[in-house]
């Protein structure tokens, strides 16, 4: 379980990103979190990881307090989180098989890394990996040659390199095309429910929200303003709709 306790977080520059936010993730959960640009969503996940460092509050992942590890015990613990960037965040002139084989680096020698040196059995469990998502014929092209749709599947490769119990993705299908979206989101669905991988996952569309998410929460300027399942998502009132996104907003579609 993942557990959030009043947690904020002020940039140097004196932007308050996040303002006492809390909540809990049950495993096997595929939670959502919503709200506009701006309002927290990046750092709220990048703080799970601490790929950033909050200014307070507490992270808990299965009763291990995260914000309190050093750098050997963090390292350990992020084998178990996977993280699935919004531009996707690979190495554009090396081979789309080397790139998922960096997701195994916090099981190797790190000094393995600066040869790009990684063992049959992870070259094998990246092809794997591939064959997963699809793209096992991609293996040997460089990823530069990939089209937005293919590096995402190659970002969530390179995840499922570490074995993760829980995978963070931020805005992982802002980019792409509404069919593209929905096969990525496929993707996390299938690693969610046939692997029971905890899921957080930051979107800006509802319809995909309404769809994919077991569990929603919303974020309005760096504040927790809604919680709710997806059913709750389903049947959202307009009411509930403007406190998340203002009430200027306006809602499409029904």
């Amino acid at each position: 379980m993942l557990r959030v306790e009043n947690l904020t977080k002020v940039y140097e520059n004196g932007t308050v990103a996040l303002r006492n936010v809390s909540f809990t993730v049950e495993d096997g959960e595929f939670l959502v979190i919503i709200g506009l640009s701006g309002s927290g969503k990046s750092t709220l996940l990048r703080l799970i990881n601490r790929l950033i460092e909050p200014t307070e509050g507490r992270i808990f992942w299965n009763d291990i307090e995260i914000t309190a590890l050093n750098e050997v015990e963090l390292r350990r613990v992020r084998r178990e989180i996977g993280f699935v960037f919004q531009e996707f965040n690979l190495v554009e002139r090396l081979p789309v098989l080397t790139n998922v084989m960096m997701g195994r680096l916090g099981y190797l020698n790190p000094w393995w890394s600066l040869f790009y040196y990684f063992p049959t059995s992870v070259q094998q469990q990246a092809l794997a990996a591939l064959e997963k998502v699809g793209l096992r014929e991609k293996a040997h092209h460089r990823a530069s040659d990939l089209s937005g749709g293919q590096k995402q599947r190659v970002g969530i490769a390179r995840a499922l390199m570490q074995d993760p119990k829980l995978l963070l993705a931020d805005e992982p299908v802002a980019s792409l095309d509404p069919v593209l979206a929905h096969s990525i989101m496929g993707y996390l669905e299938q690693l969610n429910q046939e692997r029971g991988i905890t899921i957080l996952c930051s979107l800006h569309y509802l319809d995909l929200v309404q769809r994919y998410a077991t569990k929603v929460i919303g974020l309005r300027e760096g504040r927790l303003v809604y919680q709710g399942t997806g059913e709750d998502i389903r049947n959202m009132t307009d009411e509930e709709f403007k406190q998340i996104y203002g009430e200027e907003a306006r809602r499409l579609g029904g």
